[in-house]
């Protein structure tokens, strides 16, 4: 990691990416006291207090957020140059960290980690999942990817050149003991397993009609938040779910799940991946992007 005669940049970069000495340490392969100790001699050299520090928690200050920003791009910038001078061009190294939702993730490591993992082996990719749609760069990461129309109109997108499919699926043992629904709102007398935003609301199902998509607020006696215990419970036989086909794919190929309602489909969500316009880009997410514009013509 060090190679650049930027420790102390690096270090600092690493703490506010983990918010903690102890996990930066971890990754930079020192003790959490050399690390404490790069980031206090950074601090007094610039003057600056980088991160307010309890015996709990690390938090980057508002100065200290301005000027990591943009020493970033440097580190990066200089990293690549040794590459460079080293023979290294053109050969990305390092870690790619993508923020992505849960059921994006599933597509993305089908469709195209796997490839970019054995072009370039030396690279370690980062997929972090959340519910939400965050700050990357705040967040320490290269990339995001999400459905196309939540990508922030300030960044660079690029199409994935696949999609987000969602279907409707129950158990076996479940038809069993309910008929199939032939319309989405033969819903109302089913036991739907209902999933809860990060925000708080309940998700109102998807369906489309002739290219019409329209929602429906399904009944049920259960509500989960987490897309895997969701899995789980339709496998179980709780109920019918709502779930992203990479989710279910497995399930449905050996019969632990059937898709309903398939002529009802939602129109699918594009997926992209996005970064940030005016940044260095990294040569790892060039890489990446480089496999993706090559996956769109396949």
């Amino acid at each position: 990691m060090h190679r650049t005669g930027l420790t102390e940049y690096e270090t600092a970069i690493a703490v506010a990416k983990h918010r903690s000495f102890r996990a930066a340490a971890d990754e930079l392969g020192m003790s959490s006291t050399a690390v404490s100790s790069l980031v206090r001699n950074l601090e007094a050299r610039i003057g600056v207090r980088i991160f307010h520090r309890t015996t709990r928690s690390v938090s980057i200050t508002a100065a200290g957020e301005r000027f990591l920003d943009r020493v970033k791009a440097s580190v990066s910038e200089i990293s690549e140059a040794i590459d460079v001078a080293r023979g290294h061009a053109g050969k990305p190294t390092g870690t790619l960290r993508i923020n992505t939702s849960v059921t994006a993730g599933h597509e993305v490591l089908d469709v195209i980690i796997g490839t970019y993992l054995e072009r370039y082996p030396e690279i370690c990719v980062e997929l972090i999942t959340d519910t939400r749609l965050v700050d990357i760069v705040l967040q320490g990461c290269d990339a995001g990817i999400r459905t196309s129309n939540s990508v922030p109109g300030d960044m660079v997108a690029i199409p994935l050149g696949f999609s987000l499919d969602f279907s409707i699926v129950g158990s076996p043992d479940y038809f069993l003991k309910h008929s199939e629904p032939d319309t989405p709102f033969d819903l109302t007398s089913h036991s739907c397993i209902r999933p809860r935003w990060p925000s708080g609301g309940i998700y109102q199902w998807e369906f489309a009609e002739n290219g019409q998509p329209f929602q429906l607020d399904v009944p049920g006696s259960i509500i989960l938040d987490e897309q895997s215990l969701i899995l789980k419970a339709a496998k179980a036989g709780l109920g019918i779910a709502y779930l992203a086909d990479a989710m279910t794919r497995d399930a449905v190929a050996s019969g632990e799940l059937r898709r309903v309602l398939e002529g009802w489909r939602p129109v699918p969500d594009q997926l992209s991946i996005y970064y940030p316009r005016n940044r260095h880009t990294p040569a790892a997410l060039r890489a990446f992007v480089e496999i993706v514009r090559q996956n769109q013509h396949v």
